[in-house]
């Protein structure tokens, strides 16, 4: 069994690189590193304008994606591991669920149906891979290896829809308002609330069925567990 700081060290490593994701995409952002791209079709992000004067919109934009909503839960979940490890609460019990879920679902998201249109360039070449697949693999990894185990019930299942929702909420309050969106799925604009709403809901169910999956490999490996002392 894994020694308690070998533990700590590997949900620390996991913090570290997920921090390091969202400030590197953050800081690229806000200097306009993304400047080189192609025409934005829809009603989508990218059409701020270059320099100082477009960097408010383009760090609101980044910080409006679920990619890097997931990223940002995945850090909080695996930090409050690593520097509080003796600490079971609601509270974390559902950062953890939340981080597997909503990483598990940007990567699926993200090579399913989003991969085959986006070019990466310039900065994207190493924020794209790891924000959607490096940080998903290092999480769910490390999860799998040191646990915590026993965390992840059925019970919880309401509740890691909770950020997904706020996410999907602030995505078309602000859409609205800018009139511009993350993905060509929530592009209400151009495909109405009812289609967004049902793929939105299909994502939601698909994330459910993710969840749960999660709670019972859990089970099962905390079965497999040396009992503690």
């Amino acid at each position: 069994m894994a020694s308690s700081l070998s533990v700590r060290r590997a949900h620390a490593v996991v913090a570290i690189v997920s921090w390091l994701s969202v400030l590197l995409v953050a800081i690229v952002s806000a200097a306009d590193g993304f400047a080189a791209r192609t025409v934005v079709e829809g009603n989508l992000f990218g059409t701020h304008t270059s320099g100082i004067a477009g960097a408010p919109g383009r760090i609101g934009d980044t910080f409006s994606y679920f990619t890097v909503w997931s990223n940002v839960v995945v850090a909080v979940a695996f930090t409050l591991l690593a520097l509080r490890p003796g600490v079971d609460s609601l509270l974390h019990r559902v950062l953890l669920l939340d981080a597997l879920l909503m990483i598990t679902i940007t990567t699926i998201v993200y090579w399913a149906m989003l991969a085959a249109n986006d070019t990466w360039q310039g900065w994207s070449v190493i924020t794209s891979p790891l924000q959607h697949l490096v940080v998903g693999v290092l999480a769910v990894g490390v999860w799998a290896t040191y646990g915590p185990r026993g965390w992840l019930s059925f019970r919880l299942l309401p509740w890691a829809l909770v950020v997904p929702l706020i996410w999907i909420v602030w995505t078309l309050l602000r859409g609205r308002v800018i009139d511009a969106y993350p993905y060509d799925f929530t592009d209400v604009s151009t495909l109405g609330y009812a289609r967004v709403a049902t793929t939105l809901a299909a994502i939601l169910a698909i994330g459910l069925l993710i969840a749960a999956i999660y709670c019972r490999i859990d089970r099962a490996l905390e079965r497999r567990s040396p009992k503690r002392a």
